[in-house]
């Protein structure tokens, strides 16, 4: 299989926003509105995250965003 950089996106109720870590990427932590406002600023951070914290050596993979959002199922 091939690698990847996993990211994880918790939905935040309060401040009503995605919020962004991983365990790959060192010093990652990022918001966004919306998960495809959240996945196109990570094409953009990781790359950069990745070349300061690793090196411009880094290996090249792709993103992959695993969300979750918690809601309360209620009747209609």
């Amino acid at each position: 299989m091939a690698k990847f950089y996993e990211v994880r996106a918790h939905w935040d109720p309060e401040a009503h926003v995605y919020s962004a870590v991983s365990d790959d990427v060192p010093g990652l932590a990022a918001e966004a509105d919306t998960t495809e406002e959240l996945f196109e600023y990570l094409e953009e951070l990781v790359p950069e995250l990745l070349e300061l914290n690793v090196g411009p050596n880094y290996e090249r993979a792709p993103i992959r965003l695993v969300v979750v959002r918690e809601q309360e199922a209620c009747h209609a």
